[in-house]
């Protein structure tokens, strides 16, 4: 959410930039929107003052003896008034914010000019793809001829888009999540959350889901009670703070939470239908940064390196862009893209996004700090995918199998697993 008075500052540039990303930003109608807001408070602070100086001046008249029944009327009125400015100011006040709420971040001049994936910036690459004397197979391939997905059950179970892991996969998808939240909680210094995956409208409002992308959200209720099922731990994990005041000396703070999520992935029907890519129900294990704003870009490349991380420590090629202005979520400044080779598509596919939301959520979620001489600010919030499960599993299988169909296991999974290889027969063995 905007502060409106610097989207009508010149100086920002609100126009410009966001038509960057496609957007039309109706300056008119906001500043209508706005001047109304304030002409309502102005004129309702106008009546209290004349209100409480009639409920000053009329006992004392009374008492004088003078006659004061035009007086009591004219308070009488102003009541009546004042509720019905109030009432009109609610109405405005509600309006502007609905017209706020609806308008995207201002994208980083830093970011390429476009609209999608085609114009996003290589930054570096990391590995390199596996080289096969083989035709290397697709997870789906490698999964079910191992024995490890079960696809025809989660359709049975809930329609398409769903998946069922079992045995090994299942093992396999328990041991990456918990070496992802070792990784971060002991090496990268996260505080380790576990968070409803129901949360409220007000919750999805303050990171940017609400009011403009609820139909593509999974919404459930019981009662009068309204709910959604979260398409991200950042949901939860960003709003664990809303509506407090921070102690300014805290920052940077760093949390990390594994939860499921859910998407309607609306508008994908046709592409990456198959198998675990693209899924109504996956897991993933999240990271939240809240930073003083004016180190947001420098704790970006901190965010990202932790992401990194990941990959590097279980052996994936991978590369890094940054997207284009027209390509980044709505409530994102800045997103990099860490895309993770899969020898079974021969392409490089996103894997973790992770963004710099500059103060946008925290206005909207109304989180402050307050440093220890009293000056109050808006922190900005980072947040990244530090892995997605389903998509580390699959970058796993494709680019660690054999000719004979087996899987090599990453190094830093065997702990969790006790094996270090998957077998074409579906066994594990131990070298």
């Amino acid at each position: 959410m905007h502060d409106p008075r610097v989207l009508l500052d010149p100086a920002t540039e609100a126009v410009r930039k966001l038509a960057r990303r496609g957007f039309q930003l109706d300056l008119d109608q906001l500043n209508k929107l706005l001047t109304q807001r304030n002409a309502s408070i102005q004129e309702i602070d106008a009546a209290r003052t004349e209100s409480n100086e009639l409920a000053r001046q009329i006992p004392a008249k009374a008492k004088a003896g003078e006659d004061v029944s035009e007086l009591r009327d004219r308070a009488r009125g102003l009541k009546t008034d004042i509720q019905a400015r109030e009432e009109a100011h609610r109405q405005f006040d509600a309006d502007l914010s609905e017209f706020l709420l609806g308008i995207p971040n201002l994208p980083d001049d830093r970011l390429p000019d476009g609209d999608s994936d085609e114009f996003a910036t290589e930054i570096r690459k990391w590995g390199t793809p596996p080289v096969f004397d083989f035709d290397p197979l697709d997870h789906v391939d490698l999964g079910e001829r191992l024995g490890i997905f079960d696809f025809p059950r989660a359709t049975k179970l809930a329609g398409p888009r769903f998946a069922v892991l079992k045995g090994i996969g299942a093992q396999l998808e328990r041991a990456i999540a918990s070496f992802l939240l070792d990784l971060h909680t002991r090496q990268h210094g996260y505080t380790e959350y576990s968070v409803p995956a129901l949360v409220n409208r007000q919750t999805m409002t303050g990171t940017g889901q609400l009011p403009k992308f609820e139909q593509d959200l999974f919404k459930t209720g019981v009662a009068e009670r309204e709910l959604y099922l979260i398409p991200t731990a950042e949901v939860p994990v960003t709003n664990l703070h809303a509506d407090e005041v921070l102690a300014a000396e805290q920052l940077p703070l760093a949390y990390t939470s594994h939860t499921p999520c859910f998407r309607s992935e609306a508008g994908s029907y046709g592409r990456d239908t198959r198998g675990l890519i693209r899924v109504h129900q996956f897991s993933k294990v999240e990271l939240v940064r809240f930073v003083d704003a004016e180190r947001a870009d420098e704790e970006l490349e901190v965010l990202l390196g932790h992401a990194e991380a990941c990959l590097r420590a279980l052996g994936l090629a991978y590369r890094v862009v940054a997207l284009a202005a027209g390509d980044i979520g709505f409530s994102a400044e800045f997103t990099y893209d860490i895309e993770v080779w899969l020898p079974g598509q021969q392409q490089y596919r996103e894997i973790s996004s992770v963004s710099n939301f500059g103060v946008f959520q925290s206005r909207r979620a109304s989180i402050r700090t307050k440093s220890k001489d009293g000056k109050r600010a808006l922190p900005a919030t980072l947040n990244g995918s530090g892995l997605p499960i389903g998509r580390t599993l699959v970058a796993i299988l494709e680019q660690n199998q054999e000719v004979d169909g087996s899987i090599r296991i990453p190094e830093v999974l065997v702990p969790y697993l006790r094996f270090n290889r998957i077998n074409p027969d579906g066994t594990t063995a131990t070298a």
